[in-house]
């Protein structure tokens, strides 16, 4: 396949990674307390289904191997919005179809398939174990999130959530330099901050917002934007 649509789907990927982030960032900057949108878990979904091929035609095990652990994840959380059981079940099985095709491709294609990736010279042993290693933490935040929300019922986004987000990020972060991945390298660089500022609203920092709460313009549009993210 050719490099440049490769990369534009992992661009697509990341660029909605880091709308949903941006979203759930600007909710709750607005209500100065960590937020959980649904709008969160949506976009999350659609963009593990394009990271996971990105990662089949980069031959990347770490991108695979990360996108596979929360896929189902996402869904939970949809379910515990109860979200999930109003979409259509088209889309819901098609949801749950894809990852089963995906797992069928790696076992049976010829280009790219579990040993094209585990295999691929392009990346150094110890460089796969490190952004598998980065891949594992930096997804092991929504097991804890995942396990913080069914004791209390509902989807949230805890303080811990965050602090393993920046853990794995940074380590994805390097893994990206010496990988030459300009798909990873965008979204950490760009996540981090994010996810520092969820913990410092956590903490009560005061919201980013309130330095320009006298401004009347930007009062009406940030309070128009907040009432859509749902």
């Amino acid at each position: 396949m050719n490099n440049y649509l490769i990369y534009a789907l992992g661009f697509t990927a990341q660029i909605l990674f880091l709308v949903r982030s941006v979203v759930q960032w600007f909710k709750s900057e607005k209500e100065g307390k960590i937020i959980s949108p649904v709008v969160y878990w949506q976009i999350s979904l659609i963009a593990s289904i394009i990271m996971l091929v990105y990662g089949l035609f980069r031959n990347d095990f770490s991108i695979v191997l990360g996108q596979f652990i929360v896929y189902f994840i996402y869904i939970r959380n949809l379910q515990l919005k109860k979200v999930w059981g109003k979409m259509t079940f088209f889309s819901r099985t098609l949801t749950v179809i894809l990852p089963v095709f995906c797992v069928v491709w790696l076992a049976f294609g010829k280009s790219y398939n579990i040993n094209t990736i585990l295999k691929n010279e392009d990346i150094a042993l110890w460089l796969m174990i490190w952004g598998s290693t980065g891949q594992v933490i930096f997804t092991f935040r929504f097991f804890y999130q995942w396990i913080y929300s069914e004791n209390r019922k509902d989807s949230l986004l805890p303080i811990g959530f965050w602090i393993i987000s920046i853990i794995g990020s940074l380590m994805i972060f390097a893994y990206s330099i010496y990988r030459t991945d300009p798909v990873l390298f965008a979204a950490h660089s760009l996540g981090i901050f994010i996810y520092a500022r969820n913990i410092l609203i956590h903490y009560g920092k005061d919201s980013l917002f309130s330095k320009l709460s006298n401004v009347p313009f930007w009062n009406k549009l940030v309070n128009k934007i907040s009432e859509k993210i749902k």
